[in-house]
């Protein structure tokens, strides 16, 4: 097999979910579980291709283990964006918590920076991923933002930050109300509501009032609502043709 046919067949044996196959690859080719696939993934590895977007592939969580086993770096970084990013960055934004948790029980970095908005819980929040967002929170990761904590509905951990004349500015009382909102987060929002934040303040990073944040879907169930609908499913509302 040359270098790109076994690259071309890692990457679709972990997109399928072929254990045995990958397996086999993997016995075969000392290295490869930790390469950048001679490029075919754009500089990412394996690991970064199970967490990619949008996420669960088949046998998701076994192919994990199987490329950590193979000697994968959770850490790593891909480098095709920017200053690269973590696997447990990028299911932290499509909210494959079974893949993350693998990753987080091999040691991957709960605070690695630089994602695309920031360390793991960032992004997990940040686009609405909340099953990995409290899997972070649960595994060690640092609740140290006013808007982590309101969107996750800490109410105690609120409190504490609200001491922080840093994190407690007009714009960051705002902003945590909209993410509280976004996380269904009624308690929350209702305590920045009455610290004085915004009724209908919209965020630089996202379109959408707080109103509109707290009919969003999230980013797991989008996922499936997107994934239902590409294979012709329709609601019982619908009109028969």
């Amino acid at each position: 097999m040359t270098d790109d046919g076994r690259f071309r067949a890692a990457i679709e044996a972990i997109r399928v979910g072929d254990l045995a196959g990958l397996r086999h690859l993997l016995a075969e080719h000392p290295g490869l579980a930790g390469s950048r696939l001679g490029g075919l993934a754009h500089g990412r590895t394996p690991l970064h291709v199970v967490s990619d977007w949008p996420g669960y592939f088949p046998n998701g969580p076994l192919v994990a283990h199987l490329l950590l086993a193979a000697g994968a770096d959770p850490d790593a970084r891909s480098t095709d964006d920017g200053p690269g990013e973590t696997p447990l960055h990028w299911t932290a934004s499509s909210d494959d918590a079974d893949v993350a948790a693998v990753l987080i029980d091999a040691g991957a970095d709960l605070e690695a920076p630089d994602g695309s908005i920031g360390t793991p819980l960032d992004n997990a929040i940040g686009y609405g991923c909340w099953h990995v967002a409290r899997l972070l929170v649960a595994s060690g990761a640092r609740v140290d933002a006013l808007w982590h904590a309101a969107a996750l509905g800490r109410l105690a951990r609120v409190e504490e930050l609200l001491t922080d004349p840093a994190e407690s500015t007009p714009e960051k009382i705002s902003q945590a109300f909209w993410h509280a909102c976004s996380g269904g987060q009624r308690r929350a929002a209702e305590l920045f509501l009455a610290r004085g934040a915004e009724l209908n303040w919209q965020p630089g990073y996202s379109d959408g009032t707080p109103l509109d944040a707290a009919t969003g879907r999230g980013t797991r169930r989008q996922n499936v609502i997107e994934w239902l609908t590409d294979r012709g499913a329709r609601s019982a509302d619908a009109p028969h043709r």
